[in-house]
């Protein structure tokens, strides 16, 4: 047997993506066995589950303990802040990494055993600022959650705005665990007066990269007119957020500021392919993957390839990542083509954007554009 740990958030942040990633493994290992057998190749894929409730040093004492029972392969973590924490012990081990959701862009580093299977932030900034722009504006506040994934996508979305000619006015990333927004909103208010100064209201946008906690944020924003009729932006941490939706009021608020997030999308050419695997994990958890999750059963199918090619798992680490690489080079499935970059990202990356609107009374998710 072949082991495969996931680490996802279960029961923490972005646990919509941790359950659905769940569910992803589970059926995208057996499906990879079906091959296997097929293929007479005399190797089974077994997959665990943990919850990281997506905090770093659960995520450590996690990967230590699958570093340290055998496992072959890691799947997750899913948020850039539990990479990070994991690299120096990931370095050192035998184990092959494969992320299916961080994006930072001080994790896209060559050479090492962690894989990335979306896009790196500077691609997923590029897209939502060339949008942001388009939209006609031309004034951006941005701000973020402080973790490596979140600061990533407010600086590489800065820096994309800006160089397509807009005005960015960054505020400073607020703590992990901060459920009391005022003094942050406060400065929002600052900065939004200031570029009032120039710019029109209809010109001025707030992005905010963020997971769960953008409930309480917006719950708080939503006392103050001005912030309520302004266009807001998010990123990809909260696009389908089962708390954002549920929560009347912060749903409301998302609803009354048109905000959009990107999601990771599925190029035209795979749909055929993703629709009835996206559907077998929505029977398992009632909600609707995105291409985060629905990349880990492509992960898995990498592995599989790997194993069938080198008629086992190579011993030698060298030989481990060359076969990984030679795969996932010339594999495409359910989200596209896996070609990775010289840091082992998602060479490229296409995006879909969703916004909570309102229907028959009720919130939910619905895709409102789609990027360049």
């Amino acid at each position: 047997m072949v082991k495969v740990d996931g680490l996802f958030s279960l029961t923490g942040n972005w646990s919509s993506l941790g359950q659905a990633s769940q569910a992803a493994i589970q059926i995208g290992v057996v499906d990879a066995n079906l091959y296997l057998q097929r293929k007479a190749i005399p190797y089974r894929l077994i997959a665990s589950v943990h919850d990281t409730k997506l905090d770093p040093q659960t995520a450590v004492t996690l990967f230590t303990q699958a570093a340290n029972s055998g496992v072959h392969f890691v799947i997750g973590p899913q948020s850039s802040a539990e990479l990070a924490a994991i690299k120096p012990i990931s370095d050192a081990s035998n184990v092959l990494l494969v992320s299916q959701g961080s994006t930072a862009g001080s994790l896209a580093i060559g050479g090492d055993a962690i894989y990335r299977f979306c896009p790196a932030d500077k691609v997923e900034g590029a897209k939502i600022a060339e949008s942001i722009f388009d939209s006609g504006i031309r004034a951006l506040i941005t701000v973020a959650r402080d973790d490596a994934g979140n600061t990533g996508l407010q600086l590489s979305t800065g820096n994309a705005f800006t160089a397509a000619g807009g005005m960015v006015e960054a505020t400073v990333p607020y703590a992990v665990a901060q459920t009391n927004f005022s003094s942050l909103l406060a400065d929002i208010k600052s900065k939004l007066a200031m570029l009032k100064q120039t710019y029109t209201i209809d010109q001025i946008g707030i992005y905010l990269a963020s997971f769960d906690e953008c409930v309480a944020l917006f719950t708080q924003a939503d006392t103050d007119p001005e912030l309520k009729n302004i266009h807001w932006f998010g990123g990809d941490g909260v696009v389908k957020s089962v708390a954002l939706q549920t929560n009347p009021i912060a749903a409301a608020f998302a609803d009354s500021t048109k905000f959009f997030a990107p999601e990771f999308g599925i190029p035209e050419s795979s749909e055929d392919l993703s629709l009835p695997i996206a559907k077998r994990i929505k029977a398992k958890t009632g909600q609707e993957p995105d291409a985060f999750a629905l990349a880990i059963y492509d992960a898995i199918f990498v592995i599989a390839k790997v194993i069938e090619t080198s008629k086992g798992v190579p011993e030698d680490r060298a030989a481990l990542l060359n076969a990984f690489n030679t795969e996932a080079a010339t594999y495409s499935g359910i989200t596209g083509p896996t070609l990775l970059d010289s840091a082992g990202d998602r060479a490229t990356g296409s995006y879909n954007y969703w916004g909570l609107r309102k229907s028959n009374g009720v919130y939910g998710w619905v895709m409102v554009g789609k990027s360049k």
